[in-house]
């Protein structure tokens, strides 16, 4: 089990299978972090609770074979079922105070967040980090709320105190003004699963936030 005090949110990788273009999810994952992925999130809108069982299961072999904790998008059951190593809710999704009563005290728990208020409130509830954005516009996910730039991100960081990942429409021209709103991490899906030589493109943002 990871420590969620413990965890590196440097460059934190959410799946979605529907821009891979055939390739294989797993093969992907595997790729993404010999290039430096840090953390993992299974994401996967479409697939049905017992499709996304199975994901879950294998998901979990991969990342436990590279000692790299495995977050589950929304689905507590899922999250439970497979003693994932944390879950992330949104805004829509369950409490936060009611998933961190049944998720259990060690294991790590992330919430989305677009605004301040949302922030504290997500932190106040017993989150371990927040995913804020959307930073910049992207095809990646749906557009709910205007993307709030690295000011925004700059607000949230400066009003709670756990880590704060940055994510939507982020990549190598403009992760240094992103690294510089002193966010502990970034979360891409595109920018890695949608390039053409997977490690190379996680090497290459790995390297690029080590640099700034």
């Amino acid at each position: 089990m990871q420590n969620p005090a413990r965890v590196d949110y440097t460059l934190y990788l959410v799946t979605d299978r529907g821009i891979l273009g055939g390739r294989d999810l797993f093969e992907a994952v595997e790729a993404a972090i010999r290039g430096g992925v840090t953390l993992l999130q299974l994401r996967e809108k479409e697939a049905s609770g017992r499709e996304f069982y199975e994901l879950a299961l294998q998901m979990k072999r991969v990342a436990a074979s590279h000692h790299i904790p495995l977050i589950i998008n929304d689905r507590l059951d899922i999250a439970l079922a497979v003693d994932a190593d944390g879950l992330h809710v949104g805004q829509d999704d369950l409490p936060v105070d009611v998933a961190r009563r049944l998720l259990g005290p060690g294991k790590i728990l992330g919430c989305s967040v677009s605004n301040e208020e949302e922030a504290v409130q997500a932190e106040r509830a017993g989150a371990d980090y927040l995913g804020a954005g959307i930073v910049y516009p992207t095809g990646s996910k749906e557009m709910v709320t205007p993307p709030i730039g690295v000011e925004g991100l700059r607000r949230i960081k400066e009003v709670i105190s756990i880590p704060v990942v940055g994510i939507g429409g982020i990549g190598l021209h403009n992760i240094e003004a992103v690294r510089e709103a002193g966010v502990d991490g970034i979360a891409v899906i595109s920018a890695i699963l949608g390039s053409r030589d997977i490690e190379e493109a996680a090497r290459d943002l790995a390297d690029a936030w080590r640099r700034v």
